[in-house]
């Protein structure tokens, strides 16, 4: 019997399940998940999981803590709570975003990291099982320094540029994720055409970021997020993890279609690349080259900071 693209897949790369959804995680059988307050927030406007917002208002309904700070500990117990449900599911780890609004603050992300690992250790949930997602600023990274050098592991998302993905290496963060549909997005859109294979800038991005990595020895891991089509994913088949949406690994799971290798250690091996030494200074200036980095970037923390803003109001609601 052949094997599926997704089983192919599976032989040379880790897939991890992009979704707040229980049942796509059952069916698919991914090694890890990573959760964003966007797939919270849509996954409470589910009746079915309706119930856990309910439970974790409940719990904190009757503390002494002005509304605001009760509102703030609700949200935080909820993602902690979907975090937990996933990791009854996958074997691996899970992604735990902390506030998109917390971006620029190196001293609030540390805190609000400790935060989240403490309520999951409470639940006798070992952090070495939760990834801390935090977007790939300057402050977010050093924030992300400090915290791998306590043990605490963490996932740099929102990433879009080579400063950024060497900042995150050099930083020694245990994971990465740049977005390779929001980077086709953006070209797609300023140059009016459409991209494929392995000409699709997406790939391309992670392509030279696997390279970058695997060449001069990181350890830091490479997970390509953020997915349009099969065929990106296909393209970036061997990358050490990659994260897909559940209708993306459906299709993937119904097709036989060929996923050969296309990233490796010896091939990235092949590569002639140079070494860059990064600073604050020249991490802002590279960064600051790259149109398409910037925009994005600074986009994605709006929209992350906009789905924290709705679902606080859908508890603020509900709170007596």
């Amino acid at each position: 019997m052949a094997l599926s693209s997704l089983q192919q897949l599976k032989q040379f790369t880790k897939v991890v399940a992009d979704s707040g959804d229980f049942a796509s995680m059952r069916q698919y059988s991914p090694q890890d998940a990573t959760t964003n307050p966007s797939l919270i927030y849509k996954a409470v406007e589910m009746p079915e999981y309706r119930p856990m917002l309910d439970a974790v208002i409940k719990d904190c309904q009757g503390l002494n803590l002005p509304k605001d700070q009760k509102i703030h500990l609700v949200v935080d117990q909820l993602l902690v709570a979907f975090g937990s449900k996933i990791l009854e599911i996958v074997p691996g780890r899970v992604s735990t975003e902390v506030d998109a609004r917390l971006s620029f603050d190196t001293e609030a992300t540390i805190e609000k990291a400790h935060t989240v690992i403490g309520l999951y250790e409470k639940r006798g949930i070992p952090r070495e099982r939760v990834l801390i997602k935090i977007a790939s600023t300057w402050q977010g990274i050093k924030a992300a320094e400090a915290l791998t050098k306590e043990g605490i592991r963490c996932n740099l998302t929102l990433l879009f540029s080579m400063a950024q993905a060497i900042a995150c290496a050099e930083a020694n963060v245990q994971l990465i994720s740049p977005f390779v549909g929001r980077i086709y997005d953006w070209y797609k859109a300023k140059e009016k055409k459409d991209y494929t294979g392995a000409d699709d800038p997406g790939v391309q991005s992670v392509n030279k970021i696997y390279a970058y990595y695997k060449k001069f020895g990181y350890k830091t891991e490479v997970m390509g997020a953020s997915f349009r089509t099969v065929n990106q994913i296909v393209q970036l088949c061997g990358c050490d993890l990659l994260t897909i949406s559940p209708a993306l690994l459906a299709e993937l799971s119904k097709s036989e279609a060929p996923v050969p290798r296309k990233l490796s250690p010896e091939w990235a091996a092949t590569q002639d690349i140079k070494r860059i030494e990064l600073t604050e200074k020249t991490f802002l200036w590279m960064h600051n080259e790259d149109a398409m980095a910037v925009e994005k970037t600074s986009e994605g923390i709006r929209v992350f900071a906009a789905d924290i803003n709705k679902l606080e109001a859908i508890i603020a609601g509900a709170l007596k």
